[in-house]
């Protein structure tokens, strides 16, 4: 809850069982504060209650949270200011060494890549793409241009949503270059610089990229060990009245928790009352991989306050780069004149290959479920055999794991595992603020016996960090 009060409350219920831990009261008291800052549990930027508060709240000793205080400002996650209190911070955020993304010259294809929580093509890809080439001659003799999209695809699109039970009409459909594409141009249509924006903490880091290029400023609510905390959520709607919120509410990247009904009708009213248009990436809908109901779209909720974000990359393939909104009728004209400056359509082959693979969508994802179950138990069972230590929650659908370390070693395990074999990306870079360094995500989008020798490697690579002996490179690692 990034510059925001923490009541003394809400920071005993963070704490948890605290006193159970060994050593002086005061340095069980710091070490566990500042993991909570560390993992992006507490924001930096919020300010914590006061030394007298929060020794009623705990009923210790005004010394033990004086010392335990002090023992943060030394380590710089509190600076406390006359007048201001003490407000949280990072000392530093490590980088990770492959970056934000990988370099041009990067050779990918010597490592195991746990970058990218995106699926190979889905079985039919080809097929689709001959079976719509001889649909393109009738598209040749037009400019090209769709900045709505081709009727044909958002007469698709739009049965999707009334199939869920969300009436949609095509006209209410836009379709894009890809979920990203579309985020960008929901928030250029819905904001203006230096709007305040809501998003969770952990989440995409791409799609919070692009709402910081906007020019809007972010308000990031950090997600519970259950998922969404929705007191939290709500008193900070009601507090910073963001003007936008971006939320991945099925299976969300990366933790993989899936929002109830009851939540997503709770927060719709949360947001209408501060008429804050709530932008929701639901590119993840179709992956439920244990066959549990799905909730209602969150558009339900609140029709005419909800862009509803959506893409064939993880059902059918990322190389397609096509993307979706289904935007309130009365918005539509809008967020096309915001889509002028940034492109005029998405790719017309593409459009019409889509087409085809979502009318075929009830023969087609099974096998991509199935394969993607495949995949998480198999990488689920090798994390659990190689690395025991480690702390993850199955999630029902989705394409990663989100695992916490016993220690903030995200970042620097990346340039380690890098070495050995095992692209990673740091658990930092999914928060939109710092923290989360005891967490890395790992996508469960290759091979059974891929992602169990590159979690063998993972394994090695985490225990030299840990023992500080160097990692044995055999000959499996190298080849």
């Amino acid at each position: 809850m990034k510059g925001q009060y923490l009541p003394a409350s809400t920071l005993t219920g963070l704490l948890g069982a605290w006193a159970d831990g060994t050593g002086p009261a005061y340095r069980v008291l710091a070490e566990r504060l500042r993991l909570l800052i560390a993992d992006g549990r507490i924001m930096p930027s919020s300010r914590l209650p006061s030394e007298r508060e929060l020794t009623e709240a705990l009923g210790v000793s005004r010394t033990t949270v004086a010392s335990a205080y002090r023992e943060l400002r030394d380590g710089g996650y509190l600076i406390s200011r006359r007048g201001s209190g003490s407000v949280t911070a990072l000392p530093g955020r490590l980088e990770p060494e492959l970056g934000r993304h990988h370099a041009p010259t990067f050779d990918t294809e010597a490592h195991y890549d746990f970058t990218a929580a995106a699926p190979a093509a889905i079985p039919g890809i080809s097929a689709a793409v001959a079976a719509a080439t001889p649909d393109l001659p009738a598209h040749l003799a037009t400019p090209g241009y769709h900045p709505q999209g081709l009727p044909e695809l958002r007469e698709e699109v739009a049965a999707v949503y009334a199939e869920r039970g969300l009436p949609t009409s095509p006209g209410q459909i836009i379709i894009t270059a890809g979920a990203l594409a579309a985020t960008s141009i929901a928030i250029r249509a819905m904001t203006q610089i230096g709007d305040r924006v809501l998003t969770e903490s952990p989440t995409h880091p791409n799609s919070v990229d692009a709402i910081r290029h906007s020019g809007c400023r972010l308000v990031a609510a950090p997600m519970g060990p259950t998922g969404w905390d929705l007191p939290l959520l709500e008193a900070t709607i009601r507090q910073t009245a963001p003007r936008a919120a971006w939320m991945v509410v099925d299976f969300q990247n990366p933790t993989g928790w899936l929002m109830s009904a009851a939540d997503r009708q709770r927060l719709a009213i949360a947001f209408a009352r501060t008429r804050t248009t709530a932008i929701i990436d639901e590119t993840l809908f179709g992956l439920s991989l244990d066959g549990q109901e799905m909730p209602p779209p969150f558009a339900s909720y609140h029709p005419e306050g909800v862009i509803t974000v959506g893409s064939a990359s993880k059902l059918f393939w990322g190389g397609l780069r096509i993307g979706w909104m289904r935007v309130p009728e009365a918005l539509v004209a809008q967020v096309l004149d915001a889509r002028a400056s940034l492109d005029l359509g998405a790719p017309v082959l593409e459009q019409l290959v889509v087409a085809r693979l979502l009318r075929q969508r009830a023969a087609l994802l099974p096998e991509r479920r199935v394969t993607l179950a495949r995949e998480r138990d198999a990488l689920a069972e090798a994390v659990s055999a190689e690395l025991p230590s480690w702390r993850f929650r199955l999630p029902g659908g989705g394409l990663s794991l989100w695992c916490e370390l016993p220690e903030p070693v995200g970042s620097s395990l990346v340039g380690v595992a890098q070495r050995n074999g095992v692209l990673l990306v740091a658990g930092s870079r999914f928060s939109p603020d710092g923290g989360l360094e005891s967490f890395i995500r790992l996508p469960y989008t290759l091979p059974p016996d891929a992602l169990r020798d590159g979690v063998r490697r993972l394994a090695a690579s985490y225990a030299s960090l840990t023992t500080g002996s160097p990692v044995r490179r055999t000959a499996a690692m190298i080849a």
